[in-house]
Formats: structure tokens, C-alpha cells, sequence
């Protein structure tokens, strides 16, 4: 089956595309970023995946990428940060950009449809009624509303993920990447802050990717939304095991808690998408750290040929 995989050039899209290449699957990625690198640093098949530069607020041209799919993994999107910039160009990106996925769906008779919502249709205090205060999330919970509309409209199925922090091998962008980004510094031999406190819920990228795969390769029937559980732990914890891991570090946490409850409700997938992996905190930062330090020794090894 070829999947379309909008927003593919990023972290998430990059993890996403190495699962569905190995289960014997053809990747299409729609992405207005030509930065090729993420995806290449991830799969060592990127030479395989098909690519669309374009804008997913352009409903034409997600049309045109969806033909001859017979999948969408939808993840493109404007994270926290940018939507609270320019709330405007959030709604255009996130929720009319879903819109346009689903309606491609329609054209193309792709009868289910696989999109990333988030914990941040969450406020602080609840994880389990939403109740967004950011834009991001807001726009995140409208999705999931047109999703079920798809549904009882147009009998376009789908699935819904709400990961809280997703972290891993090139996890940079975005206000929760603090916890990768401390990885990386750390063997750099560089200081750095992770720029929140308090605790929250970490889930590693592969399980995350994982979930993806299972929603897209089944047939689904419903409007399905899960909250995406990985592990709940404190950003001081986090330090201390990144630290066990590269001795030295000169890592250390500032500012105040994300704005989304660590403790999200607990939802069995098991029934639509099947047994799922978990991925401890533990072995997750071990593999973050070791991506980050095969990366460093590459480099250095290259430096020494070109001198």
C-alpha cells in the first residue's frame, strides 16, 4: 500500500515513514519543507520515499498528493509556539489543513484516515475532560469534532492520536523538544537548560510511530481518539538519567511547568489497534543518546578524512 505521510520531513513523519518501509509499504511524504536531511538521518531507505513539496492549506494540491493512496498519516501542523505567534495561520494550518486531508480522503474513496491530535486538547489540572487554554489545542480538539463529522457524513473512518511529550532521535523543534535537545548537548559537551520543570508524560518516538502504523495498515470503522500514555516522570529525573548516561553533562532545567497535566486518562487501544510497544524512559533516553553520539563519532571520523 502507498501511505501519504503529510508533514513527513519532520521528527515524528521521519519515524513514521521508517516503520511503514519496513512492513513493505510505499511512502509518499507532502511537506512544504525541501530539508531532506531528518528523514536521511532516520531511514537508511530514504531513497525509496516519494516527495511533495507543497502547502497543506492548498487544497488542490493534497488532493493531488492523495491519488493512488490507499492510506493518509496525517501529522503536518504549526506546533504551540508558532499557533500562539499567529493564531490565524495556526487555524489555516491545523484545522483547515485536516480538512483538507479528509476531504482528499473523500475524492479518492480512502476510507480511513490516521491524524495526530495531542494531550494539549488538555488544560493543566485534567487529563481527562478537554479543555484547551493554547490555540495549538484548540485547534487540535476542533479536529477531532470534523473527524467524527467525516464519519457520520461520509463514512471515513479514523484515528486519533494525544501523545503529551514525544522525545527521541531528532526531536528539535518545539516547546517539549528540551528533553532530546539535552541528549544531544550533553555529548556535545555543552551546557544547556531544559527550558520547563515539574513533571510530565514522555513517550518514546517509535512506540508513537508504532500506533501510526497499526491505525493506517487496519481498517477502521468509527471516529477513534486515544491519549497515547508513555511514562510519567520529573524533568529532574529525566536529568539525572541523561546524566547516568553521559557523565558530565553540564544539563539543568528553568521556567515552569507545560501547560497540559502530566497525568493524562489511560485509553485501551488494544481493540482497534492491537498489542502496541512500550518503550521505558530508561532505554529510550539510552537510544536518544546513543543515535546522538553515533551522529558526533560520524562526524569527527569525517573531520579526520578531510584533514
Amino acid at each position: 500500500m502507498r501511505v501519504l505521510v503529510t508533514g513527513g520531513a519532520g521528527f515524528l513523519g521521519a519515524w513514521v515513514a521508517r516503520r511503514l518501509l519496513a512492513a513493505g509499504h510505499q511512502v509518499r511524504i507532502f511537506d512544504r519543507s525541501q530539508d531532506r536531511r531528518l528523514v536521511h538521518s532516520i531511514l537508511s531507505d530514504a531513497a525509496t520515499v516519494e516527495w511533495c513539496h507543497d502547502d497543506i492549506t492548498q487544497a488542490e494540491a493534497v488532493e493531488s498528493a492523495a491519488e493512488g493512496c490507499g492510506g493518509i498519516v496525517h501529522l503536518a501542523a504549526m506546533l504551540t509556539p508558532a499557533c500562539q505567534a499567529n493564531p490565524v495561520l495556526g487555524a489555516q494550518v491545523n484545522l483547515i489543513g485536516t480538512l483538507n486531508v479528509f476531504e482528499a480522503a473523500k475524492r479518492h474513496r480512502i476510507r480511513s484516515v490516521t491524524y495526530a491530535s495531542s494531550a494539549g486538547v488538555f488544560g493543566a489540572d485534567d487529563g481527562a475532560i478537554p479543555y484547551p487554554d493554547t490555540h495549538y489545542g484548540a485547534f487540535k480538539l476542533a479536529c477531532e469534532g470534523s473527524a467524527r463529522a467525516y464519519w457520520h457524513d461520509a463514512g471515513i473512518g479514523s484515528v486519533g492520536f494525544r501523545p503529551l511529550v514525544i522525545y527521541g532521535p531528532g526531536r528539535e523543534v518545539g516547546g517539549s523538544a528540551g528533553p532530546t535537545i539535552a541528549c544531544r548537548k550533553a555529548l556535545a559537551g555543552e551546557a544547556y537548560a531544559i527550558p520547563f520543570t515539574g513533571e510530565t508524560d514522555m513517550i518514546y518516538v517509535d512506540d508513537v510511530a508504532a500506533a501510526f502504523e497499526a491505525a493506517v495498515t487496519r481498517t477502521i470503522a468509527g471516529a477513534h481518539v486515544f491519549n497515547l500514555r508513555g511514562e510519567v516522570t520529573t524533568v529532574t529525573r529525566i536529568l539525572a538519567e541523561i546524566e547516568a548516561l553521559v557523565p558530565g553533562a553540564r544539563l539543568s532545567a528553568a521556567g515552569g511547568s507545560l501547560p497540559v497535566t502530566a497525568h493524562i486518562a489511560a485509553h485501551d487501544t488494544s481493540s482497534v489497534l492491537g498489542p502496541l510497544p512500550h518503550t521505558s524512559l530508561r532505554e529510550g533516553l539510552s537510544r536518544t543518546v546513543q543515535y546522538y553520539r553515533d551522529r558526533l563519532e560520524a562526524q569527527r571520523e569525517g573531520q579526520r578524512q578531510a584533514s
